[in-house]
């Protein structure tokens, strides 16, 4: 598929070894977010392939060969996997970027993720994740060995595919499992080049073709993976909805879940703060990835006695924004990812201008067919109205008289993903933030990466369900077997 601007992939299948075109096709059109062009209509893998790609995970995690490998041959591959992704990263983010809208830029600082991932996940089984010993009280030598639960689902959302598919993927595989991908349906390109180089590297290194397999489509292919028995353990990036209705389907047959949802994050500036630092944050986490990412600027909380500034300031930064083509490494900000998505973000302003909130945009954005937003704050919004996440460059304003209430405003959702807090004196700031609930709050922080490579990612209340990280997204493929002798009777003593 070619554009003007980009020789897009097709959005192909690998099912039991195979790669050929999905027969499906959903009622979704894709786009060119830029130009508001449509480029074709999105994949979808039929049902007999579903049932192929699950048939072949199965047998594969039967005859045992991927796990058979042990962690340093798993280790390997990986690593294989690695090599042969380094070449293919500058084309992976520019088609990440057409796909999403996100400025170049910031996708190929977050495309470092795709080779690292598999970088890590090899050195993670070379650090031993997957096994323990212990003593008992009888001086015997427990075993604790972590073993794959059977064949994964790795569902992707659209806002940073490629880098989230690299790390669930490479998770799986270091986990031993065999492993279906899916991506989202609005950006299937990044991914299925992951893909195809996944694929390849395991099939030179003659790799069961059921360890590691790709469909394409929508939350029906999804949902059919996800109700079938043979798959133990999903992994989920996405919506509050679809993360709802992944869980309940997990919970007929007790399959293993990580959910990872939205959040309606709060940024609390403490009445000390740097008004200018306090603004440079405020924009930095309402524009990365074009405000489409799950840890993005929900509510900003501000002292009443510097509100207006702050708010001014941040104004300000935005509209020093570059907007436009995603492609261009001088974009800042570039189109919403689809115009499906930029109708429901307008929808969700006018929900809250309804509610007695008045939008502040200040971003001047080209004129064009394009899916451009300008970044928008609304102050007047109540915070009951105020507390479902909104998925775009969009923020709710509150302002505090006293910490109790700042912290009753960030705590005011039923979201618990991340927070962020800002001032001078730190130790007020890291007293207010332990206060937080919130998976992960960073304090004078605003970056896209998380505060510590080993540290979990968690996610509580209506953010998700279980934790990722470096150690945690492979141990959720995994359950524990426990071995050892015993040597005495525990009720007798002999």
């Amino acid at each position: 598929m070619t554009t003007t601007r980009l020789e897009l992939p097709e959005a192909v299948q690998l099912v039991a070894g195979t790669w050929s075109v999905p027969t499906g096709a959903l009622d979704l059109k894709l786009e060119d977010s830029y130009t508001g062009t449509t480029v074709g209509a999105a994949a979808e893998s039929d049902a007999e392939s579903v049932e192929q790609a699950a048939a072949a995970a199965w047998a594969a995690y039967e005859n045992g060969s991927w796990a058979d490998l042990g962690p340093e041959g798993r280790a390997t591959i990986l690593e294989a996997v690695a090599d042969a992704l380094e070449p293919e990263l500058e084309r992976l983010c520019a088609l990440e970027s057409f796909a999403t809208g996100v400025p170049i830029r910031q996708t190929s600082i977050v495309g470092i993720i795709v080779p690292g991932a598999f970088r890590l996940a090899a050195g993670m089984l070379r650090a031993g994740v997957l096994s323990d010993q212990l003593t008992s009280d009888a001086g015997n030598t427990v075993e604790v060995h972590r073993l794959p639960l059977g064949p994964a689902l790795c569902l992707v959302p659209w806002n940073a595919p490629a880098p989230m598919a690299a790390h669930k993927v490479a998770s799986a595989l270091a986990a031993g499992a065999p492993v279906i991908l899916k991506p989202s349906e609005y950006a299937p390109y990044g991914t299925t080049e992951l893909a195809r180089v996944v694929g390849r590297v395991l099939a030179e290194h003659d790799v069961d073709p059921g360890v590691f397999q790709l469909v394409q489509g929508g939350s029906s292919v999804g949902g059919r993976l996800v109700r079938d028995a043979r798959i133990r353990a999903v992994s989920f990036t996405g919506g509050a909805l679809g993360g709802k209705a992944v869980a309940a389907a997990c919970a007929e047959d007790f399959t293993a879940l990580q959910l990872e949802l939205g959040g309606n994050n709060p940024l609390v500036i403490m009445p000390d703060a740097d008004p200018a630092a306090a603004a440079r944050a405020a924009a930095d986490l309402l524009t990365t990835l074009n405000g489409q990412w799950c840890r993005a600027l929900g509510r900003l909380v501000l002292p009443a006695a510097i509100a207006d500034e702050v708010l001014g300031l941040t104004l300000e930064r935005l509209a020093a924004l570059n907007v436009g083509d995603p492609l261009d490494p001088e974009t800042d900000l570039g189109p919403i990812v689809h115009s499906g998505h930029l109708a429901r973000l307008r929808e969700e302003i006018a929900d809250r201008e309804g509610a007695g909130g008045v939008a502040h945009a200040s971003t001047p954005l080209p004129g064009g067919p394009g899916a451009f937003l300008a970044p928008t704050l609304l102050t007047g919004v109540p915070s009951d109205a105020a507390t479902e996440e909104v998925f775009g460059p969009v923020a709710t304003v509150h302002t505090y008289e006293t910490e109790a209430e700042a912290l009753a405003l960030a705590n005011g959702t039923p979201f618990g993903l991340e927070g962020y807090v800002v001032g001078t004196d730190t130790d007020r700031a890291l007293a207010l933030a332990r206060k937080v609930r919130a998976g992960e709050v960073k304090v004078n922080g605003s970056t896209i990466m998380s505060l510590h490579l080993m540290s979990p990612r968690p996610a509580w209340g209506f953010s998700g369900l279980g934790e990722e990280g470096t150690v945690e997204t492979i141990r959720i493929f995994t359950g524990a077997r426990v071995v050892g002798v015993e040597g005495m009777s525990a009720l007798h003593g002999r």
